[in-house]
């Protein structure tokens, strides 16, 4: 007979199974559909890019939103000041593809305590086209990316369109742990639920959303004191009653992480919004913490009276799985990610850390900004 070390044993080496098998289905079906991803010539777009700062490769993060195999799109950028690292980049911009519709706003006006929001609402008034496209500035994309999204308003009744993102590291192990995070827990977690469900918000890699729909949820405005912004944005056109949908393509989120200090800093913002803006999801989402669960789940077993190497196969299951979902979504990202195995234990172990700290303190670091985060995502800047 089972006791209730046994069970309680089985059970947290099931939930990570299940939850590691059903990632690695979503990403192979994920991968078949990119490969039928269709393609449309639609109508106008206007990309707006909010900017703060210099970043790593900035100047070709920006240059591919710049050249885009799309007969009619304007890209603006946006920054608060003239004297911003980030201006010279833009006018060079300028200069090499004078071609384009690319045009540059400085506007220091704050409208809230989201500044990438308040420099969108500055922004906004220069956007030529009906469909509005916002990308950060470490996001990088190919030729095909505003072909893939408009298709995706074909459809009458999507009203915001999102991609999700994979990473790409740049320059040491924060760096190479930080684009993991994305790719290991971020793109398959938010996979599932993008497949299971209907999709009601959007990623940060990608938020279209057309002009009309906008303006029914009250513009910028109600977002100048969200942190997140970008769930909010879908979520409230979704409670509109119009559709949100997930373009089938993956863009490139360049990974420049300083200090490991700088990467828990970043996840730890990451995770404190999520589990802000979707406390019972964030909850659950315990049982992608596989490894840890699942050496719990040895120790339980063990126990329970089992012997030493069937308690440890709860560990050896969860640790093979874990191994097949790295490499299959590093296949089906198509090379933007490393392909690291050795690092996750490490990957793994600082996952959980992020996960509890969470759990403790509403603080988040934003560039120069400390704040901390209320109900619904409000924030109040403390630095």
């Amino acid at each position: 007979m089972l006791n209730a070390f046994t069970i309680l044993g089985l059970v947290l080496t099931i939930l990570p199974a299940a939850y590691l098998v059903t990632a690695i289905v979503g990403a192979w079906q994920f991968r078949r559909i990119l490969d039928r991803a269709p393609r449309h010539l639609g109508p106008g777009v206007t990309v707006l890019k909010p900017l703060c700062g210099d970043e790593v490769e900035l100047l070709e993060n920006l240059r591919s939103f710049c050249d885009q195999d799309y007969p009619d799109y304007q890209v603006v950028f946006g920054l608060r000041s003239d004297q911003d690292p980030a201006v010279p980049t833009v006018k060079q911009l300028i200069e090499e593809l004078p071609e384009q519709d690319i045009s540059l706003v400085v506007d220091d006006r704050v409208h809230g305590s989201n500044l990438k929001i308040s420099n969108l609402a500055n922004m906004l008034d220069r956007a030529k086209h009906d469909i509005i496209v916002i990308a950060d500035s470490d996001m990088r994309v190919g030729r095909s990316y505003l072909q893939t999204v408009a298709a995706a308003f074909d459809d009458p009744h999507v009203s915001a369109a999102t991609c999700l993102y994979s990473g790409s590291a740049r320059d040491g192990l924060p760096s190479t742990l930080g684009a993991m995070f994305i790719n290991d827990w971020f793109f398959p977690s938010a996979l599932i639920a993008a497949l299971r469900d209907e999709l009601a918000f959007c990623f940060g890699a990608t938020m279209a959303v057309r002009r009309g729909a906008l303006e029914d949820i009250g513009g910028f405005a109600a977002l100048v004191d969200v942190l997140a912004d970008d769930y909010m944005l879908g979520n409230l056109v979704y409670r509109q009653g119009q559709k949100v949908a997930l373009v089938p393509y993956v863009v490139s989120n360049i990974v420049h992480e300083p200090s490991m200090r700088s990467l828990f800093l970043h996840e730890v913002r990451w995770a404190r919004t999520i589990k802000n803006v979707k406390p019972l999801s964030y909850a659950l989402s315990s049982i992608t913490e596989g490894l840890f669960l699942s050496v719990v789940a040895a120790a339980l077993l063990s126990f329970g009276g089992l012997s030493g190497g069937l308690s440890a196969s709860a560990i050896i299951v969860v640790a093979v799985l874990r191994l097949a979902l790295h490499l299959v979504v590093c296949d089906t990202i198509k090379g933007q990610g490393a392909i690291a195995p050795w690092l996750i234990p490490l990957r793994d172990l600082m996952s959980l850390c992020v996960r509890i700290s969470g759990y403790f303190g509403r603080k988040v670091h934003w560039r120069e900004q400390v704040l901390t985060v209320g109900a619904n995502s409000v924030l109040q800047d403390v630095s």
